[in-house]
C-alpha cells in the first residue's frame, strides 16, 4: 500500500521565472521555491499548466526542476509535471525527474490529437515506466487537454501500481468523488489520493473527498488556501466558505486584466515580497499599462485576504 500522507495538504503549483531577457531565471526559481516553503506548503507542482510548460523546451523544464529540488533538498513534496505532446521527450523528461529524486511525476494526456482511451493509456504507461521507481499521477483538465479521464481510463490506469492520485481539474466535483471511489476501493482507503485543481472550489471539492489541493492561484497566496483547508477539516464550514469567496473574488479580479493572470500574479509577488519573476512567455500576454488599477486593487484583495486567515 503507498502512503499518501505526503499528498495531503497544499500543493502550490509552480510558475515560470524568466530574468529580464526572457530566458528561464534559476535564481528566481530557487527564490520562489524558498519563499513557498518559507510559507509552510505541503509540496509544489512543478512544470505544469501554472509553469507555461507547454512553452519550454524540454532542457529548460530540467533547468527549473533542478533548481526546485536544490532549493528544497526534501523538505517538502515535490511533483513534476513531465507531459510533452510526444511520448519520447516526455519519457525523456520522466527518467530526469526520477534521477532527480521527485516524489511523484505527473502527466496530462496528449493534446490535439484526441486518441482513444487504449492509446493514452500506452502513452502514460510508456512515461510511467522511465521512470519505474517513482509514483504517477494522472492530470485530468480536460477544458485544456481536451480530453476527459473517463472511469474506464481511470480503472485501466490503476492496474499500474506506481499510479497513486488524481490531480483533477475538471469543474464537477462528483469527478472527485468518483476518483476518489474508485482508487480506494484498488488502493485501500490510505492509498490514492485525489487532488482538487480548480481553486474556485476547494471548499467543495475537500468536503467531498479531495486529500488536497493544487492550484495556479495558491503561490500567490498560500495562507489563505491553508487556512481554507484547515477551516474544512475542523468543521468550520462558513468560515471556509467565507475565505473561499474571498478568493474566487482575486481571481475574478485578476482575470479582468489584459495580461495573462500569470503576468498579474508574478507582479503581485514581486511588489508584495521582491520576488523577481519576470513576465509570462509569449503568446501569453504580458501586462500593459491599463492593468495598473486592476493589478493594485488584486494586490490589496490579496493582503486583506491573507490577514483575514491569519486572524481566524
Amino acid at each position: 500500500m503507498k502512503d499518501i500522507t505526503k499528498y495531503q495538504g497544499i500543493i502550490p503549483a509552480f510558475y515560470a521565472c524568466y530574468d529580464r531577457d526572457g530566458a528561464i531565471s534559476a535564481d528566481g526559481v530557487r527564490a520562489l521555491t524558498r519563499h513557498l516553503i518559507d510559507k509552510g506548503v505541503k509540496g509544489l507542482y512543478v512544470g505544469g499548466s501554472s509553469g507555461e510548460c507547454i512553452y519550454h523546451s524540454v532542457e529548460e523544464r530540467k533547468i527549473i526542476l533542478e533548481a526546485v529540488m536544490a532549493e528544497a533538498k526534501g523538505e517538502i513534496t515535490v511533483i513534476a509535471h513531465v507531459a510533452c505532446n510526444n511520448t519520447a521527450d516526455s519519457r525523456e523528461l520522466a527518467a530526469h525527474a526520477e534521477s532527480c529524486g521527485v516524489d511523484a511525476i505527473a502527466a496530462i494526456p496528449p493534446i490535439y490529437f484526441h486518441l482513444p482511451e487504449y492509446g493514452i493509456a500506452a502513452y502514460w504507461n510508456a512515461i510511467s515506466a522511465a521512470a519505474p521507481n517513482t509514483e504517477f499521477v494522472i492530470y485530468n483538465i480536460p477544458q485544456l487537454a481536451g480530453t476527459s479521464l473517463t472511469m474506464s481510463l481511470l480503472r485501466e490506469m490503476l492496474k499500474n501500481p506506481n499510479v497513486v492520485a488524481v490531480k483533477n481539474s475538471s469543474m464537477p466535483v462528483q469527478d472527485i468523488q468518483m476518483f476518489k471511489d474508485a482508487g480506494t476501493a484498488a488502493r485501500g482507503k490510505d492509498g490514492f489520493a485525489v487532488f482538487n485543481g480548480p481553486d474556485e472550489q476547494l471548499v467543495s471539492g475537500l468536503a467531498i473527498g479531495a486529500d488536497g489541493g493544487i492550484g495556479g492561484t495558491y503561490a500567490l497566496m498560500p495562507e489563505v488556501y491553508s487556512k481554507i483547508r484547515e477551516l474544512v477539516l475542523a468543521g468550520r464550514m462558513a468560515q471556509a466558505l467565507e475565505l473561499q469567496n474571498d478568493a474566487d473574488r482575486i481571481i475574478y479580479k485578476m482575470c479582468e486584466a489584459r495580461g495573462n493572470l500569470y503576468a498579474v500574479m508574478k507582479e503581485i509577488l514581486r511588489r508584495m515580497y521582491g520576488l523577481e519573476l519576470g513576465g509570462v512567455r509569449e503568446p501569453l500576454v504580458n501586462l500593459t499599462p491599463q492593468d495598473e488599477p486592476i493589478v493594485q486593487s488584486a494586490q490589496k484583495m490579496v493582503e486583506a485576504a491573507v490577514a483575514k486567515a491569519a486572524a481566524m
